[in-house]
């Protein structure tokens, strides 16, 4: 029982470091977005995707070697110094001026991501069989740190910058740095270490299960899985902001209802695999994200195209012109006025709207066949903001 509460410990720890790394890790979704859309800095949209993805990237890369050195060296170690040494770059990010000093502290500082190698290889050490699924599902919870992120970025940038408004944004990293290096105080003062006696020294048996075409396998799972989630993450408040046109605080509440609950599941998760097992739960998971991204991946659009025309019966001259009809030597050729209608833009599928445009003038002379009105068809999809939002909310769950 004691083993199982110094377990549960370390759990919390694991859980609280992970969750205020994930936070950072995932700064730059709002940071740069809030930087552009003010116009502090002029990033292009490519310098600005690469800015939301480079962190993201370094902390997924150097994940392996990372889980090496904690299955070496153990977990309370390297978490202590990957919280203390992130820390770093997010202190001097505020005095970046160029998109390459931005990019290179964001490739370090993205490091933090790396903790999801550090939290597993630990907390699993800590943990008999049965208790692999719950624990792991718990440390998962994590995540939800994302949800933190897009949640009180915003209000606190807002905040930041009401007194100078082109430089308060300078303290928010500096807020993140701070925790950071608390909460690596902490680890070192709590946390026990432990490794795994089991566990080759070697490197080359280190590497080994890399020929287990398994560990491929459920890698390229995870590189998917967990894919989904992170570039949810980073891309769901940009969206908001650029397609509905949502504020920054708006658009924030709104991609923590995805990352919020997702982190929150994922104990749930950790009991349903520990039930039915993992690779059952996680074909689900995989198909269900697949499915409702699908749905998701239909933009917002207005598409035009020619429509049924109005054409002359006869031979003559258009003695009048009004808004539904011509009139040619006395044969009325009835025209299709264009409608507004305000539910278009609050439908949930696609909606067709057909008119016609007179292309004539009175007193013109046509001939049998002329075009008098020219046919347009509009077909807007208006990618409804409720059910987009409850699409979002249905893949954090899954």
């Amino acid at each position: 029982m004691s083993n199982l509460s110094q377990s549960h410990k370390i759990l919390f720890l694991n859980t609280l470091a992970f969750t205020i790394c994930f936070a950072c890790w995932t700064l730059n979704g709002v940071l740069v977005t809030y930087l552009v859309d003010k116009g502090i800095f002029n990033w292009t949209v490519v310098e600005t995707g690469w800015l939301l993805g480079i962190p993201i990237l370094s902390g997924s890369v150097f994940r392996l070697p990372i889980g090496i050195l904690t299955d070496k060296y153990g977990g309370k170690i390297v978490f202590s110094i990957l919280l203390l040494l992130c820390s770093i770059p997010l202190f001097l990010l505020p005095f970046a001026s160029s998109f390459w000093s931005f990019a290179v502290l964001s490739f370090f500082f993205g490091l933090v991501g790396t903790s999801f190698a550090v939290g597993i290889g630990y907390t699993s050490i800590w943990y008999p069989k049965n208790w692999q699924g719950r624990a792991l599902g718990i440390f998962g919870m994590g995540n939800a740190g994302a949800a933190i992120t897009t949640f009180i970025a915003p209000t606190l940038l807002n905040n930041l910058s009401e007194k100078d408004p082109l430089n308060g944004w300078k303290m928010l990293p500096v807020i993140y740095a701070s925790v950071l290096v608390i909460i690596g105080i902490l680890f070192i003062v709590f946390a026990k270490n432990k490794t795994n006696p089991g566990v080759s020294k070697t490197m080359g048996e280190l590497m080994s299960p890399l020929k287990n075409i398994r560990v491929w396998r459920f890698g390229a799972y995870y590189f998917l899985v967990f894919g989904f989630f992170v570039a949810y993450s980073q891309w769901l408040l940009p969206n908001f902001m650029n397609v509905y046109h949502t504020s920054l605080v708006m658009g924030g509440m709104f991609a923590t209802m995805f990352s919020l609950p997702s982190g929150i599941i994922r104990a749930f998760g950790g009991y349903l695999s520990d039930k039915f097992g993992a690779r059952k739960v996680m074909y689900w998971v995989l198909g269900s994200s697949i499915v409702i991204s699908f749905l998701l991946m239909f933009p917002k659009m207005e598409i035009f195209t020619a429509g049924p025309g109005v054409l002359s019966s006869t031979n003559g001259v258009v003695t009048e012109i009004s808004a539904d009809a011509i009139v040619v030597n006395g044969k009325e050729h009835k025209i299709n006025k264009k409608e507004t209608s305000e539910d278009h833009e609050t439908a949930i599928f696609p909606v067709k709207n057909s008119w016609q445009e007179i292309v004539v003038k009175q007193n013109q002379e046509v001939k049998k066949k002329e075009l008098l009105a020219q046919g347009v068809t509009q077909i807007k999809f208006s990618a409804n903001l409720w059910v987009y939002l409850v699409l979002v909310i249905l893949i954090g769950i899954s």
